[in-house]
């Protein structure tokens, strides 16, 4: 995936913590930093939203689906 150029404004402190990661050489450059932290806030973001999304399933409920008709497909399947 190609990249694009955006301009973002930091707070002093934020700017002058990533520069200490870039001079340590934990980054090779500011962009990478930035990149990583946003990619890896995204991902978090994403894993709460499965995680808030799950909580909101009834577990009784789910389980009754899952195996609604199984009785049926067992007399169906094949024996090993």
């Amino acid at each position: 995936m190609g990249s694009v150029k955006v301009a973002i404004t930091l707070d002093r402190q934020t700017l002058q913590s990533v520069d200490g990661l870039v001079s340590r050489k934990v980054f090779p450059n500011r962009s990478r930093a930035i990149q990583e932290a946003v990619a890896e806030k995204l991902a978090r973001m994403e894993r709460s939203r499965l995680a808030s999304e799950c909580a909101k399933l009834d577990p009784k409920f789910e389980k009754a689906l899952a195996e609604e008709g199984l009785g049926r497909d067992l007399e169906t399947w094949p024996e090993y």
